[in-house]
């Protein structure tokens, strides 16, 4: 049987380490500029609207949702979810996140393909993501290498779709700058404020990709000890 403790804990505690700096920053970041308030005094939702309009997109809704930083766009329901603390704020920080959301929306209706094929295969890392853990720790009780084997499959499924979000998300946040500048909804100074969040707001994602693939990293170092 593997131990529960052993060295290879020390990628679990950079992992860990890691995130909780990313997301302390992306705090941080979004906290300072939640204080500063567009110059056009425009909430995020009409930035929103606006941007969508004005890149011919009339099929996708904009609504609320419950929380903090919950903010996403459902492209199989054609819906732009603006948490409540964004909805309705003029903060710049609101309005990158806003922003950042049509960019995904822009990405849905130009078709952009890793963002299309993101969309087909979610389901299925969704069930490997919650399968990978449970089958690692019944091996590591039940002493079966084949199994443990398979967790790691799974788990690294987990890991190719994270990579596969990192432009993804970029590329939103791309779209989402060239938006604000180009419509004018932003100021050059206030376009910097933007930037940053949403800057913050990636690395949130680049250190969960690197968490997974340490902790992967230690699952194949358990395999093949346990070879040995």
């Amino acid at each position: 049987m593997m131990y529960f403790y052993d060295p290879t804990y020390i990628f679990v505690i950079v992992g860990a380490l890691i995130g909780t700096i990313a997301s302390a920053l992306m705090q941080h970041t979004y906290s300072k500029y939640a204080e500063i308030y567009s110059k056009r005094n425009i909430s995020a939702n009409e930035v929103a609207k606006e941007i969508l309009q004005k890149n011919g997109i009339y099929d996708v809704s904009i609504g609320t949702v419950e929380g903090t930083l919950t903010d996403h766009y459902a492209p199989k329901i054609k819906k732009l979810c603006l948490s409540n603390s964004t909805y309705n704020s003029t903060s710049i920080a609101a309005i990158g996140v806003a922003s950042h959301e049509c960019g995904h929306a822009l990405q849905d209706d130009k078709r952009y393909a890793p963002l299309v094929f993101s969309m087909y295969v979610t389901p299925i890392v969704s069930y490997a993501s919650r399968l990978s853990f449970p089958i690692i720790i019944a091996s590591m009780f039940l002493g079966l290498m084949r199994l443990f084997n398979i967790g790691i499959m799974l788990f690294f499924i987990t890991l190719l779709y994270q990579i596969l979000t990192l432009p993804i998300e970029f590329n939103a946040s791309k779209r989402a700058i060239e938006s604000l500048e180009n419509y004018n909804i932003l100021d050059e100074e206030e376009i910097i404020g933007a930037k940053k969040v949403l800057n913050a707001a990636a690395m949130t994602y680049v250190a969960a990709a690197f968490s997974t693939l340490l902790q992967l990293l230690r699952f194949v170092l358990l395999s093949n000890r346990r070879r040995d």
